[in-house]
């Protein structure tokens, strides 16, 4: 049987739900800096009342940010141990309780049996499974409903009248786990076996070290190579990797960062700055070889040199990438801005610079 009839029908990202401690507060970060536009709320006034949710919306990209009501939820209990981050990176399909069925025959763990959600715009199907720590993925058959986004949801007008924040992020390009000392394989075979994912590209501590810190990783594809996933684990160095402080931090493991891609890198990174977003910078140095590296580049080198964004190559073409800082108060998650002329690199080239410039945070945190 061939690796595409085995996978499981998941087309692409759906969502990504996070639960934080104050959603509203949240949602507001959100609008204000990353350019999302609030679009629909459940909460107590919709009558939902253990959380309350806002979605957040940005091109394709659907975040969900859920609070708890409540110190006794389940919720809370994820809040209190991680801090903000990712509870669920949730799929779309076209039938939830096949994908389920399939995958729970193949050896993944529930988190919720199938369920449907029902308004007057229709009927959503969802389902999940455990995947790394604390995270799920969902899968979510929408074909029988045409409402704003969910059941349970209301339509909220996040602009006061004025023009969309939108900056230009369109779309996810991949999720990033970071897991524990030799539990990589174990993931890997876990998307190869439950969700039918090949494979797309590998890297090892030689590729993504410095002298202080390595890291492994895989990226796991589905057969459209529309959703990928890459799973990280620490190596052995002098020194403390990022993955070991994501871990520390965490309490386990978990949604690292969430690649966003764009069409104009440039303008997007300079208006996601003027909004107060942060990104880790690189020595200038790193750009006096990089039109040898990379000729066919077309972006100006000045902008690219201010902005501090990264380029890489491949047999496909050359990608522009730029991460910004943390975005919680624990240095756990964080986001790519990724621009693609046709590469499908994860920017292999970029490593040494890329650790070394997160190593320098890490270092001003106390945690190398």
């Amino acid at each position: 049987m061939s690796i595409t009839s085995k996978a499981l029908p998941v087309r692409d990202f759906d969502y990504v739900e996070f639960y934080v401690g104050n959603a509203k507060q949240a949602a507001h970060y959100y609008r204000a800096v990353l350019g999302f536009d609030i679009k629909a709320y459940q909460g107590p006034e919709t009558g939902k009342r253990d959380c309350a949710s806002y979605l957040v919306q940005q091109g394709k990209i659907c975040f969900i940010l859920t609070s708890p009501l409540s110190s006794s939820s389940e919720i809370a209990a994820h809040i209190q141990k991680h801090g903000d981050g990712v509870k669920d990176v949730a799929f779309e399909t076209d039938d939830a309780r096949a994908a389920y069925q399939t995958a729970i025959e193949r050896g993944a763990t529930s988190a919720y049996e199938p369920i449907e959600l029902r308004d007057e715009h229709g009927v959503v199907v969802k389902a999940g499974i455990r995947t790394y720590g604390d995270t799920i993925h969902s899968f979510v058959e929408r074909k029988n409903y045409n409402g704003i986004f969910l059941p349970g949801f209301v339509e909220k007008a996040s602009t006061n009248g004025k023009a969309s924040y939108n900056l230009g992020l369109r779309a996810i390009d991949h999720i990033v786990g970071n897991v524990g000392w030799n539990e990589m394989e174990l993931w890997v075979k876990f998307y190869e076996t439950v969700f039918g994912f090949h494979q797309f590209q590998n890297f090892d501590d030689k590729d993504i070290s410095t002298e202080y810190s390595a890291l492994r990783s895989k990226v796991m594809s589905n057969p459209t190579e529309r959703i990928k996933m890459p799973i990280n684990e620490p190596a052995h160095g002098k020194k403390k990797s990022q993955i070991e402080e994501y871990i520390q931090f965490y309490e386990g493991a978990g949604v690292q960062h969430i690649a966003l891609l764009t069409d104009d890198i440039i303008k997007t990174v300079g208006d996601l700055r003027a909004r107060g977003a942060e990104f880790i910078s690189v020595p200038e140095a790193y750009y006096d070889t990089l039109t040898e590296r990379v000729p066919e580049l077309r972006e100006p080198m000045e902008e690219l040199k201010k902005e501090n964004i990264l380029v890489d190559k491949d047999e496909h073409g050359y990608m522009l990438q730029i991460f910004t800082k943390p975005v919680e108060d624990r240095p756990t998650l964080f986001y790519e801005v990724i621009q693609r002329r046709g590469s499908k690199s994860f920017g292999k080239g970029n490593f040494k610079a890329l650790f070394q410039a997160i190593e320098r945070d890490q270092a001003l945190r106390g945690n190398l």
